[in-house]
C-alpha cells in the first residue's frame, strides 16, 4: 500500500520540449511546497496525469500524434511502469480520467473520447475497449472545422462521464456500454466558444466551463439525475479585451464552493471568481508566477500551476474571504503540463 503518512504530487511534461517525462515531488503538509523526489520518462509527452483511488497507481496520456496510455506503480518515491503503454488509435489525447472500471481518454486531434479497460490489479488492459467518435464543427476557423475533445471526466455522482469539445462547441454526457462510451445528451455551448475544461461544484449542483476562443467561463446547472447540463450564465475571465489571443485553460473550484478559479496563458495570469448563485463575479486577477500556465490543482488549501513554458509549478495559499491567491514558491520542471496530488 502507499504510505498514507506522506503526500506526494505527480507532474506531467512535455518531453518533445525538454520535459523530464512524470516527476515526482514530496510535498510539504505546512507550507505546500513540492522537494524533487524522481524523475522518469517511459512514455513521450507524459502530458495529463491520473491517480487510482487507492493512490498506489497512476496512469499518462501521451499526447503524441498516434496517442498511448501508460500506467506506473507509484508506492515508492520513484514511478515504475505497470506493464507496456496501450496504443490508443487516437490523435492528440490531452487528458484522461478514471470512470467505471475503465481510464477514458480525451483525444483532442482526432475528437473522440477512447475507454481502456482497468484491470482488478490496476494494469490496463492491452487494448482499448471501445471509442465514441465526436462529430461537428464551429464558426472559429481554423480551430472548428472538426471535433476536438479536450478533457473527460465523471460527474460527482460516478454515474456519468463529461467530455468537452472546443470543436463542436458542446460537451457530451456518456456512460459506458459494453465498455464503450455511449452518447447520453449532448449539451451545445455558445458558438465560437471554444470550451475546453470543465470543473463542477462540490455539491454537484453547478459545473464551470472556461472557454478558450472566447475568453469566458460558462456557468451550467447539473442535474445528475437526469444526467442533463443547462447553460445559464457566461463570464469573462478579464476585466477588459485582451491585446492577443487569450487562450484560457485550467479551472479549478475552491472546496467550500465559494470560489472558481481559471488560468489564462496568453495573459499569464489567474482569475479568481466568487460564486453567486448561477452567476460567477470576477473578482480580480493575480500573475501566475510564471509563463503559459496550462492546467490548475487544488489540494489542502493550496492551489498549484503547471506553468509550462517558464518550466516551473508555482503554488499559492488562497484568502479565505476574498479568494485571491498569493504566491508562496515554486519548483523547476521544464515544459510542465499538469500536477496531481495523492
Amino acid at each position: 500500500m502507499a504510505d498514507g503518512s506522506r503526500r506526494r504530487a505527480f507532474i506531467g511534461s512535455f518531453t518533445a520540449a525538454g520535459g523530464p517525462g512524470v516527476v515526482t515531488a514530496e510535498v510539504d503538509a505546512g507550507s505546500g511546497a513540492l522537494t524533487f523526489l524522481s524523475g522518469v520518462n517511459v512514455v513521450p509527452d507524459p502530458a495529463y496525469l491520473a491517480l487510482s483511488s487507492d493512490g498506489e497507481t497512476l496512469y499518462a496520456v501521451s499526447e503524441t500524434a498516434a496517442g498511448a496510455v501508460a500506467a506506473y506503480r507509484v508506492t515508492g518515491d520513484k514511478p515504475e511502469p505497470a506493464g507496456p503503454p496501450v496504443p490508443l488509435d487516437a490523435s492528440g489525447p490531452t487528458h484522461l480520467s478514471l470512470y467505471a472500471g475503465h481510464v477514458l481518454t480525451a483525444n483532442y486531434g482526432s475528437g473522440s473520447v477512447t475507454a481502456v479497460p482497468v484491470r482488478p490489479d490496476g494494469t490496463l488492459a492491452r487494448s482499448a475497449s471501445g471509442v465514441l467518435q465526436h462529430t461537428g464543427g464551429g464558426p472559429h476557423t481554423p480551430r472548428q472545422q472538426g471535433p476536438h475533445a479536450h478533457q473527460v471526466q465523471p460527474d460527482p455522482s460516478g454515474r456519468w462521464a463529461v467530455s468537452v469539445d472546443l470543436g463542436t462547441d458542446s460537451v457530451r454526457v456518456c456512460t459506458l456500454t459494453g465498455g464503450t462510451p455511449a452518447l447520453h445528451r449532448e449539451t451545445a455551448l455558445r458558438p465560437g466558444s471554444g470550451p475546453r475544461h470543465l470543473a463542477f461544484h462540490p455539491d454537484g449542483s453547478y459545473a464551470y466551463v472556461v472557454n478558450e476562443l472566447s475568453p469566458s467561463v460558462t456557468v451550467c446547472r447539473w442535474d445528475a439525475a437526469e444526467g442533463a447540463l443547462t447553460p445559464l450564465t457566461e463570464t469573462p475571465v478579464l476585466r477588459g479585451a485582451p491585446a492577443r489571443d487569450a487562450y484560457p485553460s485550467g479551472i479549478v473550484t475552491s472546496p467550500d464552493g465559494r470560489f472558481v478559479w481559471t488560468a489564462t496563458r496568453g495573459e499569464d495570469v489567474l482569475s479568481v471568481f466568487a460564486v453567486e448563485g448561477e452567476e460567477l463575479h470576477l473578482v480580480t486577477t493575480v500573475p501566475c508566477g510564471g509563463h503559459w500556465p496550462r492546467a490548475l490543482t487544488v489540494s489542502d488549501g493550496f492551489l498549484y500551476v503547471a506553468n509550462e513554458r517558464s518550466g516551473d509549478v508555482t503554488w499559492f495559499t488562497a484568502d479565505r474571504r476574498t479568494g485571491i491567491p498569493r504566491r508562496e514558491g515554486a519548483i523547476k520542471v521544464a515544459a510542465a503540463s499538469c500536477v496531481v496530488i495523492g
